[in-house]
């Protein structure tokens, strides 16, 4: 057993509890983590507040990065001392959807023995797989990408979640290709990767859609070629004038707001395509008509985790962001102590923060 400190969830809705903890040795591919920063992200707080239930007491925290402290017997890929991301990507390899290149879908995860218990050895649910608002983290080690030994952890945890969803949604979901219009609906953490994304892609035009003028102007440093305020009445008609009359190839949708959804199908291209990538709570409803989408051949379709493959797009985004491609520090908009993590959540709440990450060594 590892005791470590851990931020605690015991009741939806309360502030988390910074207590010890322990995580038993790793098991069958598994590995130990000792975690240098775990960044918060709003699917992090949609947990803790209770709106997708779930089991508690809970540790979660799922945007991670720090260096293997002990390895479980069949990890060949890893050695203690390496340091890795950690993510909540959990894969078997030989499912359908792992085989077939989707492993953000995988069906053949078996359950295992609880990693994490309380002192008193009662268990806790190690959350999205991960359990990462601790000092340390037993996880599958299908769920790591290796890290140059060079870049800080506090900006490598960054490539967990946030930027492999917003970026992945563009370039792995979407496919979008040099010359098409996108719009983005949302300049958060998650509306800037995608916004970068589609930079990186190539996108004629680049529109970010938010209520507030400040992340509008975010947005363009990400690399937004417009900004409309959501807060416009028709703001679908701005971008009508902004693209000339052709509307977007693809709309993504980066947060949980339904009446962000109810407006995205009206910013579409006849055949234009919505990516729903922010999660609402469990039970809310978005509204729209079927006959418009049937008569111009317009789609909807989910994003999980940007569709990432860790092998394939970590490396990627490495590389990108030692380049100077891929705007990674600039994400960052506090850091703080574990024993600080319920101001950093009601910092996130806000919703004037990029990103708030947990520094943790």
């Amino acid at each position: 057993m590892t005791r470590v400190k851990a931020a605690v969830c015991h009741a939806f809705g309360e502030a988390l509890k910074i207590e010890d903890i322990d995580l038993r040795a790793p098991g069958q591919g598994e590995v130990e983590v000792r975690l240098d920063a775990v960044a918060i992200c709003h699917s992090d707080i949609s947990y803790i507040d209770g709106g997708w239930g779930g089991t508690l007491p809970a540790v979660y925290g799922h945007e991670a990065a720090g260096r293997i402290a002990a390895v479980g017997p069949g990890v060949t890929a890893y050695t203690v001392g390496q340091k890795v991301l950690v993510t909540l990507i959990k894969s078997c390899g030989t499912c359908g959807s792992c085989a077939s290149g989707s492993p953000v879908y995988c069906s053949g995860n078996a359950p295992v023995e609880p990693a994490i218990r309380l002192t008193d050895g009662s268990p806790v649910e190690k959350a999205m797989e991960c359990g990462a608002f601790a000092e340390a983290a037993v996880v599958h080690q299908s769920q790591l990408a290796p890290l140059p030994d060079d870049m800080p952890s506090d900006v490598a945890s960054l490539l967990a979640c946030g930027v492999i969803t917003g970026v992945g949604a563009v370039v792995n979901t979407a496919q979008v290709r040099p010359g098409q219009n996108v719009v983005v609906i949302g300049a958060g953490g998650v509306g800037l990767n995608a916004i970068q994304g589609a930079r990186i892609a190539g996108a004629s035009r680049v529109i970010a859609v938010d209520l507030s003028e400040e992340k509008l102007n975010d947005a363009k440093d990400f690399g937004a070629t417009d900004g409309v305020l959501g807060s416009v009445e028709k703001p679908w008609k701005e971008i009508d004038r902004i693209t000339g009359g052709k509307m977007a190839d693809a709309v993504f949708v980066t947060v949980g707001a339904i009446p962000a959804y109810d407006q995205a199908l009206r910013f579409l291209a006849r055949g234009g395509m919505m990516y729903a990538v922010g999660m609402p709570h469990s039970g809310a409803v978005a509204e729209y008509e079927p006959v418009i989408i049937a008569a111009v051949g317009q789609g909807m379709k989910g994003s999980k985790m940007g569709d990432a493959v860790l092998p394939r797009d970590i490396p990627w985004m490495v590389d990108m962001y030692s380049q100077g491609r891929l705007k990674l520090d600039e994400l960052i908009s506090n850091r703080w102590r574990l024993d600080q993590i319920n101001e950093a959540i009601a910092d996130t709440k806000t919703g004037h923060a990029r990103r708030n990450v947990i520094v943790l060594s």
